[in-house]
């Protein structure tokens, strides 16, 4: 039971630590793009641990509530994995759409595709 504590408190310390990151990375990087990836990696990481983490107390446990709790916090796993990368994608998306440009950008490779699809709507 020893060993499980361990883990568990270093999944919550791996986790916070992702968590801190992705905090840092928001207020620190320049534009929409950089901000995304660091809100929506780091974020997406430190989630898994913390659930992770949830999921093992739950284990240990060994009782009818542990197993629910374990069961919730995988399916909760589950829906961050899946709407995480999915809803930053969707923002990066409408960003480029709205001509946000990327900060300090050497190359844009969809610039010149959009350009040339709006072209006759303009």
């Amino acid at each position: 039971m020893e060993i499980l504590n361990w883990i568990i408190y270093a999944f919550l310390i791996i986790g916070g630590a992702f968590n801190v990151l992705a905090v840092i990375g928001l207020l620190r990087f320049p534009d929409v793009y950089t901000r995304l990836h660091a809100g929506t990696k780091c974020t997406t990481f430190g989630s898994i641990f913390l659930c992770m983490a949830i999921v093992l107390y739950g284990i240990g446990m060994w009782s009818g509530k542990g197993n629910i709790l374990s069961i919730h916090s995988f399916i909760v796993l589950i829906c961050i994995l899946l709407t995480n990368p999915t809803g930053a994608h969707a923002i990066a998306r409408a960003a480029h759409r709205s001509d946000v440009a990327p900060v300090k950008a050497v190359v844009d490779d969809l610039y010149d595709e959009r350009s040339k699809k709006w072209e006759g709507v303009k």
